[in-house]
């Protein structure tokens, strides 16, 4: 379906109600206020496969696992199955009902005083009578108001919601396993870096120990040092812990027991996105699962109103039965004699039925016009989250350029206080400090640059990507 509506739109005819969707009114452009980044707004890479957008194998990997082995998934796939056969059924609305009663007998003693007693000895010289039968029973609904085909078109939009929930799952699922692994490697440069400062502190120990044997300086100052070097390596097992919690979580998204995993790469060799393609927003919505669910809630509701209208109709049944029936046993498959045969027709209108057919059709028009506020709330949240992660792109593509600068400084910085150390101009602490300084400032960048994947990731799910 290429557009969306944005209104609820009914149509009635002696036949059926037809579902009419409209352009959604939504903006040409994705609004970003003040940003510096680079959106092209000629395609979408919501439309695009996880292969095209990521490019670690590792995390492919995983991503390829998951699609296979996650529980979440595999449940909504299973969801579609059911739907799928309760929309066959559906199917078979227009062709009669056949039953078949391949034998029956029975005895009866009616009473003497009875008519029915009176007829049996008169016809057979008995006080009993027998009756065997084999029948055939067909009915048929005459689909005249279109209530059938407004029941198969429920059953075809529930089938399609599975479908888009099995999608916002996976959606979900790839975007979860791409900010987990992104996580993960956050975490390991913060454990190297972590352990670089333990060894520099371990250095700027050692030349404090020294200083307080030649009386150079106080024992307060080696203690104050001690206490930095507890504090950072308080923070390694921390670590540790939280790169073991994320690997296991890493695995239960794919299928698999808590283990490691194996990283071939580190975040800073990752490189971001210098242009990322939004695409227009009416092609957003039509690639988002939520956005797909609640429009195809609003053409069921459509649908529903139908039914429930016609359900106070008259309905035209058309019933035939044919088959076998004999007073006597020996007589059962005598043929023709035993073949019998009968067709009916008949219209049926309800009338009062303590006001059912009447509070359904009420309800049913209550819950289109909510179907049709839940589905602008979807169109409106789902431009806003694009716009929102747009203006968070921008913001964290400013901090990064200043913090690259700050990088640079600090490297300067170290320069700096080598050549003055190998001059007598500055101690050594102010070395290790320099070092120091810029492994922090290291660290920081690399928390943007992480911050900038995630949004980049959570655009890719925004826009509707994450699938094959």
């Amino acid at each position: 379906m290429t557009c969306l509506c944005v209104s609820l739109l009914l149509a009635y005819s002696c036949k059926s109600s037809k579902y009419i969707p409209q352009e959604a009114n939504v903006p040409s452009e994705f609004p970003q206020g003040q940003t510096v980044t680079i959106v092209d707004t000629t395609n979408s890479i919501g439309a695009i496969s996880y292969r095209e957008f990521f490019n670690d194998q590792t995390l492919l990997a995983l991503i390829d696992s998951a699609l296979l082995n996650n529980n979440d998934l595999l449940v909504a796939i299973k969801q579609i199955e059911i739907a799928n056969e309760s929309m066959k059924q559906a199917k078979w609305g227009h062709i009669p009902q056949i039953g078949l009663t391949a034998g029956t007998g029975s005895v009866t003693r009616p009473s003497d005083n009875s008519i029915n007693g009176t007829t049996a000895v008169q016809a057979t010289g008995k006080r009993y009578m027998e009756d065997y039968s084999s029948t055939l029973n067909i009915s048929w609904e005459a689909d005249i108001w279109g209530k059938i085909k407004g029941r198969k078109e429920i059953a075809l939009t529930s089938y399609l919601q599975t479908q888009e929930a099995r999608k916002a799952v996976q959606t979900r699922l790839v975007s979860t396993i791409a900010q987990g692994y992104y996580n993960l490697l956050m975490l390991d440069l913060q454990k190297e870096i972590s352990l670089k400062n333990l060894s520099l502190i371990d250095n700027v120990l050692q030349m404090s120990r020294v200083q307080y044997t030649l009386g150079l300086t106080t024992l307060l100052a080696v203690q104050q040092q001690e206490s930095n070097r507890d504090v950072v390596a308080k923070t390694i097992p921390v670590l540790e812990e939280q790169i073991t919690v994320q690997e296991n979580s890493l695995q239960a998204l794919v299928g698999r027991m808590p283990g490691q995993i194996e990283r071939r790469t580190s975040l800073l060799s990752l490189t971001v996105k210098d242009q990322l393609s939004t695409g227009i927003p009416a092609e957003m919505l039509a690639l988002r699962p939520d956005v797909r669910t609640a429009e195809l809630a609003l053409q069921k509701a459509v649908a529903q109103v139908h039914v429930s209208k016609v359900s106070m109709y008259p309905s035209l049944n058309i019933t035939a039965q044919g088959g076998l029936n004999a007073f006597k046993a020996s007589d059962w498959f005598n043929i023709p004699g035993s073949l019998f045969g009968a067709v009916a027709g008949s219209i049926t209108q309800p009338i009062l039925q303590g006001r059912q057919l009447k509070t359904a059709y009420n309800q049913s028009i209550l819950a289109g016009e909510q179907a049709e506020i839940q589905f602008k709330e979807s169109v409106l949240q789902a431009v806003t989250e694009v716009s929102n992660i747009l203006a968070n792109i921008a913001s964290l593509d400013e901090q990064q350029t200043i913090s690259t600068g700050l990088v640079q400084r600090n490297l300067e910085m170290i320069v700096n206080a080598d050549q003055l150390f190998k001059n007598d101009m500055a101690t050594y602490i102010e070395v290790i400090t320099a070092q120091q300084s810029k492994l922090q400032s290291e660290l920081d960048n690399a928390a943007l640059k992480n911050q900038r994947l995630l949004a980049e990731v959570n655009l890719y799910r925004a826009l509707g990507g994450g699938r094959y």
